[in-house]
């Protein structure tokens, strides 16, 4: 299975350890630092599709962004939410994994195990 892509934050202990447990399982992933290399709304509109979780469930709410920008209010539509990860990408949770079984948001980390089948 070596078309596996971990959207990965090296600062992130979640994101470490899945990678971590990809590489126990003899995978080496496509790695996307998506801080160094931000993604762009279509991609991020993407990669949400295919988590099929809502926008707000893939953010970072203990951010300060998060609270600055006062994304807990309800005004904000899919849309803006993504334009605004877009420019913080640090607001996006991680690590997002996506195989050909389907794409979640690895936290904790063991649930990259239910992408491996």
């Amino acid at each position: 299975m070596s078309d596996i892509t971990i959207y990965h934050n090296a600062r992130c202990s979640n994101s470490r350890g899945a990678l971590a447990l990809l590489r126990e399982h003899g995978i080496e992933p496509t790695i996307v630092d998506y801080i160094a290399q931000p993604l762009d709304h279509a991609q991020l509109a993407a990669l949400v599709a295919a988590v099929g979780l809502p926008v707000r469930d893939l953010l970072r709410t203990k951010e300060a962004a998060y609270q600055e920008l006062g994304l807990a209010d309800a005004q904000w539509s899919d849309a803006d939410l993504i334009d605004t990860v877009v420019r913080h990408p640090v607001l996006l949770n991680r690590p997002i994994v996506v195989t050909p079984r389907g794409a979640r948001l690895c936290r904790p980390p063991e649930t990259v195990l239910e992408l491996l089948g």
